[in-house]
């Protein structure tokens, strides 16, 4: 699935949990709002390491959110990618095949 489709579906399918889910949509938007907002960390630097994360967890739909939210924090292709290095070295393999996702991903999403 493409970034765009999975975006445009993972909307609407968020309006589905918040609908069916209580409260849990809107704790863990609590907790991502505060956990991602500017500390002493910023939300450039917060992004980069959830997209790390996201690829050594193997998270295809976690890669896409933070591509998204990277792009949104005003990352540049050259420092996720970067970033995905990283998460290469601590991971391995399993990350290695997932950094493509995320070239895909920034390169659809930024056209």
């Amino acid at each position: 699935m493409s970034a765009k489709d999975f975006l445009g579906q993972f909307g609407k399918d968020l309006e589905k949990m918040k609908a069916q889910s209580g409260d849990m949509v809107g704790a863990f938007g609590n907790l991502f709002a505060k956990t991602m907002g500017e500390g002493v960390l910023t939300v450039k630097q917060k992004e980069l390491i959830a997209l790390g994360i996201a690829v050594s967890e193997q998270c295809e739909p976690c890669i896409m959110l933070h591509v998204k939210k990277c792009l949104e924090a005003g990352l540049t292709k050259e420092e996720m990618i970067e970033a995905c290095g990283v998460s290469v070295l601590m991971s391995g393999g399993p990350a290695y095949t997932h950094v493509p996702m995320v070239m895909n991903a920034i390169e659809e999403l930024i056209s």
